[in-house]
């Protein structure tokens, strides 16, 4: 009777020891499904912020170079005139405030030295080694001017290379009481000739202009005039024109 009894209690326990494996095992099942699907949550997760930091390090290598913050300005000079430029080129003052040819972009390109562009025609303003103005397509080193405030808030605006021998005496930008753009070596600093106030219409950023060869600019870009007055040529690329040939008889 007891080995009886002994051979029915291990049958039940060999019986009950599947079920408990089996219970044991099919409540397990879930957790491997979970666990996987959560590791796919975070591989997901992960490529998607790889990808995000790839398009950002795109972005950074897409956006455009430095830029320089300028000002778009109308140069209202003391003796009552504008600085304008014409369509072809030609620089001269008038008083019409209503002229579409009055503005022009300062950009700095150094510790208070600017390019003078205009915003209609796209041409810079120069100064030749005689003290003539004249307009260029390219950005040059006869196209950097020193911006010096003066009295009164007036701003004077001189040739970076060229100057009196002698003296030292800066050339400047300015306009006679004619309106007539005059020649840098005849314009004094002390005189309202040279004296501008810029009026500020907005700021702008502008990409650094790219620096040409006065000998390259005069090769490749096309003629262009300067400022009508009483004693100068007609320049190109701030060159002036050779004397015309007259008959003798």
């Amino acid at each position: 009777m007891a080995a009886l009894a002994s051979s029915l209690i291990r049958q039940r326990r060999e019986v009950k020891d599947p079920q408990a494996n089996r219970q044991v095992a099919s409540k397990r099942k879930p957790c491997p499904k979970a666990n996987k699907s959560l590791c796919q949550k975070q591989i997901l997760l992960l490529i998607s912020k790889v990808r995000l930091c790839g398009n950002r390090g795109r972005k950074l290598e897409k956006r455009p170079e430095p830029q320089l913050k300028g000002i778009v300005t109308r140069l209202y000079n003391r003796h009552g005139f504008y600085l304008q430029m014409l369509p072809d080129g030609t620089m001269d003052g008038t008083k019409d405030e209503s002229s579409s040819f009055l503005q022009f972009n300062l950009i700095p390109v150094g510790l208070r030295i600017v390019a003078i562009q205009s915003t209609k025609t796209g041409l810079y303003i120069g100064m030749n080694s005689d003290g003539y103005l004249y307009t260029s397509e390219h950005f040059t080193p006869e196209c950097k001017f020193k911006e010096s405030v003066f009295e009164n808030y007036y701003v004077t605006y001189s040739s970076i290379l060229y100057r009196q021998t002698q003296s030292g005496r800066a050339w400047y930008i300015g306009i006679n009481r004619d309106g007539q753009v005059m020649k840098g070596n005849r314009v004094k600093k002390t005189k309202g000739a040279a004296h501008f106030l810029p009026k500020l219409i907005e700021v702008a950023m502008y990409r650094e202009p790219s620096l040409h060869e006065v000998v390259v600019v005069a090769e490749l870009s096309p003629p262009r005039k300067t400022a009508k007055t009483s004693d100068s040529p007609v320049l190109q690329n701030g060159k002036k024109d050779p004397p015309s040939k007259t008959k003798t008889s």
